[in-house]
């Protein structure tokens, strides 16, 4: 086990990517269901798309050959109708979006491109190319082509991908079962009260609404006992999950009875403490089946560390191939300074392409607004000293983006 002033932010999530457990069970959804989930086996096209050459523009479709000339309108096509080709030669078809375009004819042009139009003639512009607004068949896809791979999360675009399709059950992987819990004595759930020794659950249900914006179901499980039996009794009953999350008495040193149940039934650390700010004392490690991610108790850094670090496992865990957040270049809109030898995740806000650390990072890790305040981190690994206005920036963007 790696221990808390060695282990870098990076390295530990390498472990835990490598020896968290992936979800192999899979079931059948309609796609009224699909939506978030991840597919379990790779699909190919079983219709050509578009499944027939059709006119991408209300127009007139022709002969290119014909191009410039004054031609007789012999009929006009409609989506859904089923032509047979009948032009000759100064003859050209009135025609629908989406209308499908007969063998004959292999051009279309826009009704405003065009001159003199009546309902028996038009005249067509010169220099229309050949093949203009014709859509051909199988152009996008042909069948048998790959059309979505396992581990590719449906969104909407999938979701209607598989629709034009005529795709509507699809494999996907079980979701992954997750139990949230929390330690302290001092907490109070939001619906007890609490007098001034006493902070309510900030954590709990903070973690619980940011799995389910990344489309993860939780089930909360309380506080955790201040009694080592009733502690270790608590985790036997949650073995059947695929991931226990916590938050709180889990710091290197500490006589927690957290740690010591989770070792009572078998839990094998892969860390125990990241050297980074903020979020250092954090662990994660297997239990059997199950995947142990123990949070820090202050609440910025415990909801950093979930967004940073578990939503990534855990969307592998899921299945999914694209597991990283959103990321994208940022010049710093000011100087940043840090003292070194650490990692560290630094909040700020993205404004015309430049990053504005919150508050000119300086906020403390058991603050919550400097959360509601940012969109984007950038993180700095332990050799830098931070970085001048105007100096080229990664930055990860906050927040799920659905596909990634």
């Amino acid at each position: 086990m790696e221990r808390l002033d060695s282990l870098v932010l990076e390295k530990a999530m390498t472990l835990a990517l490598e020896q968290a457990p992936k979800k192999k069970e899979s079931e059948i959804v309609t796609l009224d269901r699909a939506l978030g989930r991840v597919l379990a086996k790779d699909l190919a096209a079983v219709k050509n798309l578009p499944a027939f050459d059709n006119s991408a523009m209300d127009g007139f479709a022709f002969r290119h050959e014909d191009a410039g000339k004054r031609l007789k309108i012999i009929s006009t096509i409609f989506a859904g109708d089923r032509p047979k080709p009948r032009l000759k030669r100064g003859e050209g078809y009135r025609i629908m979006t989406g209308a499908p375009v007969p063998s004959d004819a292999d051009t279309v042009v826009p009704i405003e491109k065009c001159s003199e139009v009546t309902e028996e003639t038009v005249t067509l512009p010169d220099g229309v190319k050949a093949g203009e607004n014709l859509r051909r068949r199988g152009e996008e896809l042909r069948i048998g082509a790959p059309l979505l791979k396992a581990g590719t999360r449906l969104d909407a675009p999938e979701i209607a991908l598989l629709s034009a399709q005529g795709i509507m059950a699809v494999s996907v992987y079980a979701p992954l079962r997750i139990a949230v819990l929390s330690t302290g004595n001092e907490l109070r759930e939001p619906w007890e009260t609490a007098d001034e020794e006493q902070i309510y659950n900030a954590n709990a249900f903070g973690i619980l609404a940011l799995l389910e914006s990344y489309g993860f179901a939780a089930e909360y499980h309380g506080r955790i006992p201040d009694d080592r039996g009733a502690t270790e009794a608590m985790i036997a009953g949650l073995k059947g999950y695929d991931v226990i999350l916590t938050s709180g008495g889990i710091s290197m040193g500490e006589a927690d009875h957290l740690y010591r149940a989770f070792l009572f039934h078998g839990l094998k650390p892969l860390f125990h403490g990241i050297n980074v700010k903020p979020g250092r004392p954090t662990m994660m490690g297997v239990m059997g089946g199950c995947f142990v991610m123990a949070m820090p108790g202050n609440p910025l850094a415990t909801m950093l560390n979930v967004e940073m670090l578990s939503i990534p496992v855990l969307r592998s865990m899921q299945g999914m191939k694209a597991i990283g957040h959103r990321r994208a270049l940022a010049r710093m809109g000011e100087d940043l300074k840090l003292r070194g030898g650490r990692s560290e995740i630094v909040l700020g806000h993205l404004h015309d392409g430049r990053f504005f650390p919150t508050r000119g990072n300086r906020y403390g890790s058991g603050m919550l607004t400097p959360l509601a305040e940012s969109d984007a981190v950038v993180i700095f690994d332990e050799a830098s000293r931070g970085a001048s206005e105007g100096e080229i920036v990664e930055v990860k963007l906050l927040g799920d983006p659905g596909s990634l």
